[in-house]
């Protein structure tokens, strides 16, 4: 599949077969956001892998009481090393850059989950604090997006998207 057919072909997943995803698989899908851009190579990210129920369940009852996050076998939390792009960018690399390159991280996360098969959903709803709390997060640490991955029941169907039209501005002769 190309890669245009890829990302376009990526949906957001909310029901999963109850069928573990392996590890390689998961390690894999770290190693394509490991690849991602980052302001000054800082690769100002970590993420967490977390099977354990009992803390999906927690970060589910920070992310509003989700349900459909528990049929996911795995969530992996992507967060932002702060520290790591400030020290190199100060105030626009603690606020803008660490959250650029993590987001990059992330959608590197779901296009690879669509190339092997898995389901995924960026989840960016959830209550900072607890998920930090949860997961014992030093305080330069800052989780930005749970992504629970599984096998996916069914494709949804595509939705709309705006017209190519609509959102490009050409500037100078083409």
């Amino acid at each position: 599949m190309s890669f245009i057919e890829l990302s376009q072909s990526r949906r957001s997943i909310r029901n999963f077969q109850r069928k573990e995803v392996a590890k390689e698989d998961l390690i894999k899908l770290i190693t394509a956001a490991q690849s991602a851009p980052s302001a000054g190579n800082r690769q100002p990210w970590h993420f967490f892998i977390i099977t354990d129920k009992i803390i999906q369940t927690e970060i589910k009852n920070a992310c509003g009481n989700q349900e459909f996050m528990l049929t996911a076998p795995a969530f992996i939390v992507v967060c932002a090393d702060i520290k790591r792009s400030e020290a190199r960018y100060g105030d626009r690399g603690r606020h803008l850059y660490c959250i650029q390159d993590t987001a990059a991280a992330v959608q590197n996360i779901l296009l690879c989950a669509k190339d092997l098969g898995l389901g995924t959903c960026w989840c960016g709803a959830f209550n900072e604090s607890k998920v930090s709390e949860i997961l014992q997060l030093q305080k330069d640490m800052r989780p930005v997006a749970i992504i629970p991955v599984g096998y996916p029941v069914s494709e949804p169907v595509p939705t709309k998207r705006r017209p190519i039209e609509e959102i490009i501005t050409f500037k100078g002769d083409f």
